[in-house]
């Protein structure tokens, strides 16, 4: 099932690109739209960017820190159990679909009570898919870097060098020395629902059902982050962004269809059932982990 969500996530890669600069999902504006920000820049300046930095974190997650994706499913065939501090995709694949599943359920339970979740109004298609594409790097220095790394690096450091400064941000449990993880535990919960907030009240901001889900992501995202690096907050998060819409802007293309009916195409509603089961599992196999560990330390005692 990972496996499946891997390839997935590879082939968005040209798709995403397709979309930026062969695509019509801009109607009247394309690739050449300059950047409000920065005007000597286009959209599609910016977008090759942003695509080239995920084109490096992604082959990084495949390949380490210390071992291959490929090889650490191969050890599962054979062993039955992922080690996902050896491989960062392997974490990645897992904590999306756990993530997409958690949105779910929130989703559902407040359906229930009538609270809906609307995003905001499109301006226009094209800048909406550079901006999504955009935040999970923008956000996942501003809310995990800055609002969770420093103080944990303000908290736990030992050493004052920029070496280890910089190491401590891009891992904070790696490199600092957390003798307890309930002061972090409490700042990633914190920091997380800062970043619902932001949602339902900031720039162009959600209906208020998207504070919750945004909280639960916040909480999963702040965790990644301390617990396996920058990289796999990152990835997780445009997994979530630039992985999803980019399926979702190729098939509103080559369909003719709006973006809006693309997410109840054949092939979106497949793509969720996988992320679901793969949530469904990954969230049992945590949890037999968790009580096997806990089985094995009474009988130690």
């Amino acid at each position: 099932m990972l496996s499946v969500i891997f390839g997935m996530m590879f082939l968005s890669f040209p798709l995403g690109a397709y979309v930026m600069f062969h695509s019509e999902i801009g109607d009247d504006i394309n690739f050449n739209f300059p950047l409000e920000q920065f005007e000597i820049f286009s959209i599609g300046d910016a977008f090759i960017v942003l695509w080239c930095v995920y084109i490096v974190l992604f082959t990084i997650a495949m390949l380490g820190p210390k071992e291959g994706f490929l090889k650490n499913l191969s050890a599962f065939l054979s062993h039955g159990k992922l080690k996902t501090k050896t491989n960062y995709m392997v974490g990645i694949t897992k904590w999306f679909s756990i993530l997409i599943l958690i949105s779910a359920v929130i989703n559902f339970i407040q359906e229930g009570f009538g609270i809906s979740t609307v995003p905001p109004a499109v301006e226009n298609n094209i800048i909406q898919f550079f901006y999504v594409s955009l935040a999970p790097i923008a956000e996942e220095i501003g809310f995990r870097v800055f609002l969770i790394g420093l103080p944990l690096f303000a908290f736990y450091s030992h050493k004052s060098s920029v070496k280890h400064f910089f190491k401590a941000l891009w891992s904070p449990s790696s490199n600092l020395h957390i003798y307890e993880s309930r002061r972090a535990i409490i700042l990633i919960i914190i920091v997380a629902v800062f970043f619902g907030l932001a949602h339902i009240i900031s720039g162009e901001p959600w209906s208020g059902g998207k504070f919750a889900q945004a909280t639960a992501s916040g909480i999963i995202l702040g965790w990644l982050y301390f617990r396996f690096g920058l990289i796999s907050a990152i990835l997780v998060h445009w997994a979530v962004n630039y992985f999803i819409f980019s399926y979702v802007h190729f098939i509103s293309q080559i369909n003719l269809i709006s973006v809006e009916n693309s997410f109840s195409h054949p092939l979106i509603n497949t793509m969720e059932i996988i992320f679901l089961i793969s949530g469904v599992l990954s969230i049992s196999i945590l949890l037999i982990n968790y009580f096997n560990s806990k089985k094995e330390q009474v009988l130690d005692i």
